[in-house]
């Protein structure tokens, strides 16, 4: 067994609606009798689904209880494969593909792009695994087992005097049962690109011809809005990526792998690769939508037949639906790991190089979309913790808190001076006032709409407008109806620290703008109902964990009993320093996130 072979170990889970289902791997032909299980242009043939094998419910037991596997990735050979390697002495490399965060200290918890050595790997779910002198569990579909398993954790290769590389990150090394090259490690991650590519094409082709094909032909149980909601934009992602395959099939040196001019490929297509923008900020609705479908056996027992006539492995629909939000996080670690076996005199290094570069601008683009659309969760809760809120939503305009702090703000026409809590989102600065006696309690007090107004500095001094003396303040003047607003700051960085959030405001509007982010009607109101549900059941208690007191006895303990949802896909770089925004806002309302 040679460490050049490829794995991508994503366990599989029986239980609906996982968020860490595998990308999968080519099918193998499903032996069993489902010739005469036929979806025609009209409704489901049922005597094609009991004359053979019974009732709908029984077919749908037969079929989830059945062991076929298609022989998917991180069970069976691939597995066994990893242990064997495990026992026999060798270290076992993953990369991480998502944040792991956890607050259970028998759990592993690493960021995107982190090296995890793979100790044990017998369940196909959660393995073991170390990081420095961390150990824990952590889930295996969070992972990707590296192509070269015998290269060590050094980042890129180091630069010594004159450009050339160390010469100890290029010799040669012992490679599975032979000697090779850095060629050779160059040519196991080009191989790992194409296959990879290949199979996912058959994945898309699969979910387009497969399920959203039959579904069309329904339209007794699906509407276009619902086909929609569920697949967003995979169709035009099928269509993106077979050009995307072409391009790169026509680079592949066949021959000689790791001669392949593959970067440019990338750079051609990173533009349309922003599509899949789309595609992840839908997926959570994609999610819902399912998961109330699925309430129904008929739409359960419609999926199934759909997966089985397709010949696809055993995977539930939402775990395919899950891939194109895996690929577009695997491939700044391909090339990643691509640029590092690339010899500078290599004629694709520089668009290695780019690519890479530009693959992170792309995932960058859509992290930060999908984090826009989870932060309005969190801005429905704030706005059900205030009191006495008046007036529409925040979310109606708004979906980013940009700042948070204590003003004192100066009012006409006795220039009469209020303490009050402001809350800067894009396009309104919402105004609060603190209860006398629960200092935690907010009130709702006023707005200010953002896009009318200008921001002046006001000098340390007497004001002519107001004819007061004021210190650390500042301006908000309306052109149109001469409207101002005076405010003041205690110190004079808190007044630098306002100015600056107003310039970023206008600057979030304006990328918005170009970028064409937006949240939708339907996300809006899901949010302000979950708030709203939240609100009136209370805070909720701290989850307990049923086996927590056996694990803390254990030695080796146990393993964790489900799996995490997958909060946001994160790439294998620097991550920005974390905001205190919303930890401002817990300290300042009974909302606690």
């Amino acid at each position: 067994i040679t460490s050049a072979v490829a794995f991508d170990i994503l366990p599989l889970k029986l239980h609906t609606f996982s968020q860490s289902t595998p990308t999968g791997l080519d099918c193998v032909g499903w032996k069993r009798r489902i010739s005469s299980l036929v979806i025609t242009d009209g409704a489901l043939d049922k005597t094609a689904l009991t004359d053979d094998v019974g009732s709908e419910e029984d077919l749908y037991e037969d079929f989830r209880s059945s062991n076929h596997r298609y022989g998917h990735p991180g069970g069976g050979g691939e597995q066994l494969a990893i242990n064997e390697l495990i026992s026999d002495g060798s270290v076992v490399y993953a990369e991480a593909l998502w944040d792991h965060v956890t607050m259970d200290d028998q759990e592993l918890g690493f960021k995107a792009g982190d090296v995890i050595e793979v100790m044990d790997a017998t369940n196909k779910e959660w393995w073991w695994g170390r990081i420095l002198d961390s150990e824990g569990w952590f889930p295996a579909s969070f992972v990707r087992l590296r192509v070269n398993q015998d290269e060590p954790m050094e980042d890129y290769p180091l630069k010594v005097e004159g450009g050339k590389e160390d010469d100890s990150s290029s010799g040669t090394r012992r490679f599975g049962m032979g000697q090779t090259t850095k060629d050779q490690m160059r040519t196991n991650v080009i191989n790992e690109i194409i296959s990879t590519e290949r199979d996912y094409i058959k994945h898309l082709k699969d979910i387009c011809e497969g399920y959203i094909k039959q579904c069309r032909k329904r339209a007794d149980m699906f509407t276009e809005e619902q086909l929609k909601t569920i697949f967003g934009n995979i169709e035009d992602i099928y269509r993106c990526q077979k050009k995307f395959v072409k391009a790169l099939e026509k680079k592949f040196n066949k021959d000689h792998p790791h001669l392949s001019e593959v970067g440019s490929c990338f750079l051609e297509y990173q533009t349309e690769f922003q599509i899949y923008s789309e595609y992840c900020n839908n997926h959570p609705n994609a999610c819902m939508e399912l998961s109330r479908l699925t309430k129904v056996n008929k739409y359960v027992y419609f999926f199934e037949a759909c997966r089985l006539l397709q010949k696809m492995i055993d995977i539930s629909l939402d775990g395919f639906l899950l891939t194109p939000v895996q690929k577009i996080c695997k491939y700044p670690l391909q090339l990643a790991e691509l640029l590092k076996y690339t010899n500078p005199q290599h004629r694709d290094f520089k668009d290695v190089e780019a690519a890479l570069n530009a693959m992170k601008n792309v995932a960058r683009l859509i992290n930060e979309r999908k984090r826009r659309l989870e932060n309005i969760d969190k801005i429905a809760q704030w706005q059900s913790s205030i009191e006495d809120w008046e007036g529409e939503d925040v979310l109606v305009r708004s979906s980013e808190l940009i700042y948070s702090g204590e003003l004192t703000k100066i009012s006409h026409p006795q220039a009469k001076s209020q303490q009050r809590m402001f809350f800067l989102f894009d396009h309104q600065l919402v105004c609060c006032k603190k209860d006398l006696l629960r200092r935690d309690i907010l009130y709702y007090k006023s707005r200010i709409n953002m896009d009318d107004m200008e921001i002046l500095d006001v000098e340390d001094g007497k004001d002519k407008d107001f004819n007061i003396s004021v210190k650390n303040a500042f301006k908000l003047h309306c052109q149109d109806t001469e409207e101002v607003h005076l405010f003041c700051a205690k110190k004079p960085e808190q007044k630098q620290r306002w100015l600056k959030a107003f310039e970023n405001e206008r600057r979030q509007v304006q990328l918005d703008q170009e970028t064409g982010f937006s949240i939708t009607e339907v996300q809006k109101k899901q949010a302000m109902l979950n708030a709203s549900k939240q609100h009136h059941t209370g805070k909720p208690k701290a989850v307990t964990r049923p086996y927590y007191d056996f694990l803390m006895r254990q030695k080796h303990p146990t393993l964790p009993t489900t799996l995490p949802q997958q909060q946001v896909f994160m790439l294998a770089e620097p991550k920005r320093k974390p905001s205190n925004f919303w930890q401002n806002i817990s300290r300042l309302t009974p909302f606690r996130k």
